[in-house]
């Protein structure tokens, strides 16, 4: 089923919003007349319709009403009030896609009654550079066309893999919180390079850059990390001596509980 066909509202303008919008429009995916674009701030408002042609209004109700597709790009803290303000004007003809972190189908279902086609995604922050991992789930009343449909929007800016909803938990764990994990490798890098005697300047460009580079390489050889490691680890070397005090300190064993410990977070985040 053809996205062109189809008129997208997204609830919510921040950042996450506006990477799915530039990728729907840079892949022409979709055109900027068949988007519109809701938020509470003027100026952003304005800032998304001169950026990308699409429409744009303050009123989600009148939005909703108008659109196919529905993006829930809200806070979760504020998704029963949107939520009931949208529940006059959807009906079972109309798809729900969700980005909020930890929002259930079925309690998006509950707040909107009768039977809404709802599709939970939880993409990611590299989104914002056409690098996203995402992964999604559908309600009990979507269907498989449905979950095509909302594959196509994430798929727009990086891959999309399907899971049942109960391990978006553990989605949430791994590519949610992810990217931060390497972040605050790459601080680390960084501090220790200066520690080392690096510039300031210097440390942060390299470590950039193989954080970067590691990430293409992985993802372009179709190798497999342990064997990327092995090539790179020679016998009695650098890397040798780098990657023992690791493995002597459990870093697999601290990754691994870091993991379980946002899984749980998002379990209770999401009333599990």
């Amino acid at each position: 089923m053809e996205l062109k066909t189809k008129t997208i509202v997204f609830i919510g303008g921040g950042n996450m919003a506006e990477a799915l919008i530039r990728g729907l429009l840079s892949s022409k995916t979709t055109l900027p007349e068949q988007i519109i674009a809701t938020d509470v701030r003027p100026e952003r408002l304005e800032q998304l319709h001169r950026a990308h042609g699409i429409h744009t209004s303050a009123d989600n109700a009148a939005s909703t009403a108008k659109a196919d597709i529905i993006v829930l790009a809200v806070k979760p803290q504020q998704m029963n009030a949107v939520l009931a303000n949208l529940k006059p004007e959807i009906s079972n003809l109309k798809l729900v896609v969700s980005i909020a972190a930890g929002v259930t189908t079925s309690r998006i279902e509950r707040e909107l009654g009768g039977e809404p086609r709802v599709v939970r995604t939880m993409p990611n922050t590299p989104a914002l550079v056409g690098a996203g991992a995402a992964a999604l789930c559908k309600g009990r009343y979507a269907t498989e066309s449905d979950l095509s449909l909302a594959e196509k929007i994430l798929s727009a800016v990086g891959i999309v893999v399907r899971t049942d909803e109960q391990h978006l938990d553990a989605v949430t764990a791994l590519s949610g919180s992810g990217p931060a994990y390497i972040f605050y490798m790459a601080e680390a890098m960084i501090a220790a390079g200066i520690e080392a005697g690096l510039s300031e300047d210097v440390a942060k460009r390299l470590a950039v850059q193989t954080v970067f580079g590691a990430g293409k390489l992985l993802a372009e050889s179709g190798e497999l990390p342990q064997e990327l490691r092995r090539k790179v680890t020679s016998p009695g070397g650098t890397t040798e001596a780098a990657l023992k005090v690791k493995m002597e300190r459990g870093f697999a064993r601290i990754v691994a509980e870091a993991i379980h410990a946002a899984a749980r977070r998002s379990r209770e985040l999401s009333g599990g």
